[in-house]
């Protein structure tokens, strides 16, 4: 499974981005996929996860701006962030696995194997 995020870049406070990471090895196969965000403190943590049902589930501090999306026949992975904040700073990573049924676990889950390298995001006031 190989990940590659884009879309990152600097924008200012209220404006929005598209996050994609273009999925390879996971066709035919039942996955969970994640957004993840990492903090100042160097923590990776999720902000938006998504079943291959379609299932979400947001961090409480994303939501109504976060969505989340799956294109299944391109596989690709989207994560649409609209009212942008300074808060939202930080680096954006996708990340993948293989699940019984392609469901997830929620966000307490970050037994992810697979991980993009990375893009970033910088939100100026």
């Amino acid at each position: 499974v190989h990940l590659v995020e884009s879309g990152g870049g600097s924008v200012q406070a209220g404006g929005s981005l598209r996050l994609s990471c273009a999925a390879s090895g996971v066709s035919n196969s039942q996955y969970c996929m994640a957004w993840f965000q990492r903090t100042p403190g160097n923590v990776r943590v999720p902000v938006a996860i998504i079943g291959s049902d379609g299932t979400t589930n947001y961090a409480d501090s994303v939501k109504g701006r976060f969505t989340i999306s799956l294109d299944n026949v391109k596989h690709i992975l989207y994560l649409q962030i609209d009212s942008l904040k300074s808060d939202d700073t930080a680096m954006y990573f996708c990340a993948a696995k293989r699940t019984f049924g392609g469901l997830c676990f929620g966000l307490s889950d970050y037994t992810y194997p697979y991980w993009g390298q990375g893009t970033e995001v910088t939100v100026s006031s």
